[in-house]
């Protein structure tokens, strides 16, 4: 029997769940709105009939540039059940990317939602290019709005259908390695990988869990677009909370209770260095040795960061430190990593009880086949697999084997119980003068789970050996200039690097570190949109103070 197709889920859920609420909206002043399955599906209804009004063609690609929002996947739907494709655009992304991905896709109208910084994008919108927006979209723009168009529409009659192999998304990766490529998903390839994650959610929560979630990583992102909407959609139970801005982060979280929160390395780091800058990590590790005492001290730190109720914890997009699942594990959080990526919707691996080893990323989910080349590298073939990259045949060519398995340019290795280790990413990998070469990725994990170094970058191409830049804590930037904590920080760094230099390969040691002398993020180019380092753009920043470095005698260096 062929697997339903989301939208048939969908209909059923607005049939048999119509009052059951699916998505909380803050909007602003302590104020939320909540919609029910009947009411979500009322909007993205009206909606459909009036972008089928504009007699757009069939398939056509419809643009959303927006942070996450209920109307992000009303919008999705309508656009589902009007018979065209969905192109999200990051909502943080520059106006040359906005152009690129609108005029590359030939997008055929652009939804405009909720935004930090639309005048800065405004200018990549191509002249002529038909617009919405959302209620929550920026101020004074002069655009037709979701509300003004849903009020003067009928609901779309009936249960529109799509075939399994129409376009269903057209996901542009985050460009962390130079232009985004446009990865193609069909229905049938995103229902399955939906419905295959939210079985096994059902597995890791329980069946009878009312799912709580809180969205707030980038939907135009595979990770939250498969694992939170995608899921929820699927299972028809799980009701989607939606941050209203990152100063109220924390009442978001204390608002939606999730009973399963998903995360990127970068800040489930944070949330660690948060926790120690406030409790010295000796006296709490002491604390939680201590039977009773410490598990209310674990609930205590759970509570503190909104965690209390999370069943499952999931951390995904990049790797983590494994020491640093072992600290949540520690304070009685089931954090379980997984590994995936955009082009199978993110459905390839992830751990779960009895498969969750910190330092490896679990086991194939169910339906997906995964082996390793001759060199080490693993090759996956997916329910969720795409189709395709958009306009790119000679980028399909490459990434496909001879017998269809998609080739990840990641290494790794497998144990006795089909676990997975991610070893490095190959096209990462580079040769010093010792004419050998390094893995960044496993170095970087080991600086990382340190907890006064929020990121790092390992490299040293052709030069005598490898050295990291690493990037302080955020709550040790502010006071890096003062002479106290430079000794500190002096002192750990220099163990630091000695331990790691113990522990590897002669041609893999450091000959130093170099802190940082300013943060790296989204804004600045540093950062992809999930928080993932530009390796190219800070080693090209970089590469006129190399020379200096490798002529200085210290240990650490400040930039």
């Amino acid at each position: 029997m062929a697997q339903p197709l989301l939208l048939d889920l969908i209909y059923n859920h607005e049939k048999n769940l119509a009052d059951k609420v699916f998505l909380t909206q803050p909007i602003g002043n302590g104020q939320i709105v909540d919609y029910t399955w009947k009411q979500t599906m009322d909007q993205a209804r009206r909606m459909a009939t009036h972008l089928q009004s504009l007699g757009l063609p069939k398939g056509a690609r419809v643009a959303m540039l927006s942070k996450n929002c209920a109307h992000f996947v009303m919008a999705e739907l309508a656009i589902w059940m009007a018979g065209y494709t969905t192109v999200a655009i990051f909502p943080t992304e520059t106006a040359e990317t906005v152009r690129y991905v609108l005029e590359h896709s030939e997008a055929s109208l652009l939804f405009v939602g909720k935004l930090d910084t639309w005048p800065h994008q405004k200018p990549g919108v191509p002249a002529g290019l038909p617009q919405i927006a959302f209620p929550l979209a920026p101020d004074n723009h002069g655009l037709p709005t979701w509300d003004e168009i849903v009020s003067r529409n009928q609901p779309l009659a009936g249960q529109p259908a799509r075939a399994a192999s129409d376009l269903g998304l057209l996901m542009y990766t985050s460009g962390s390695t130079g232009t985004p490529k446009g990865v193609m998903h069909s229905f049938e390839r995103f229902s399955a990988a939906s419905a295959g994650i939210a079985a096994y959610l059902q597995e890791q929560l329980g069946k009878d869990t009312q799912n709580r979630v809180l969205s707030y990583l980038p939907l135009s992102h595979i990770f939250e677009r498969s694992w939170i909407e995608g899921a929820a959609l699927a299972d028809g139970r799980t009701q989607i909370f939606f941050a209203e801005t990152l100063d109220t982060f924390l009442a978001d979280l204390q608002r939606a209770r999730p009973t399963l929160f998903i995360s990127v390395p970068r800040l489930w780091l944070k949330f660690y260095q948060g926790v120690l800058s406030k409790m010295p990590a000796q006296k709490l590790e002491r604390m939680l040795k201590i039977p009773i005492l410490g598990k209310i001290v674990a609930k205590k730190v759970r509570t503190g960061l909104g965690l209390d109720h999370v069943l499952m914890a999931g951390s995904g997009s990049a790797p983590i430190p494994p020491d640093l699942i072992a600290w949540y594990r520690r304070i009685g959080l089931k954090l379980f990593e997984g590994y995936a990526m955009t082009e199978d919707c993110a459905y390839s691996f992830s751990s779960k009880d009895g498969f969750a080893e910190p330092g490896y990323v679990g086991v194939a989910l169910p339906g997906v086949q995964a082996k390793l080349s001759p060199e080490g590298e693993i090759l996956i073939k997916s329910p969720g697999q795409l189709v395709g990259y958009y306009k790119r045949p000679d980028l399909d060519a490459e990434v496909f084997t001879a017998d269809g398995y998609f080739r990840t340019g990641d290494l790794g290795e497998f144990n006795s119980k089909k676990m997975l280790k991610l070893t490095g990413r190959a096209k990462e990998m580079f040769k010093t003068a010792k004419g050998k070469y390094v893995a960044p990725a496993p170095i970087e994990n080991r600086i990382n789970s340190h907890p006064m170094i929020e990121l790092s970058l390992v490299s040293g191409v052709g030069q005598p050996a490898a050295y990291a830049v690493v990037l302080l804590a955020e709550h040790l930037r502010p006071k890096q200039h003062e002479a106290a904590v430079r000794q500190q920080v002096q002192a750990e760094l220099t163990k630091l690097l000695n331990d790691i230099n113990a522990s590897v390969a002669d041609y893999e040691q450091l000959k130093m570190f170099v802190v940082a002398r300013e943060p790296w993020s989204i804004e600045n180019g540093m950062l992809t949109p999930t928080m993932k380092i530009k390796r190219m753009k800070i080693e090209k920043m970089l590469e006129p103070e190399l020379d200096r470095w490798y002529g200085d005698k210290q240990k650490v260096l400040w930039q």
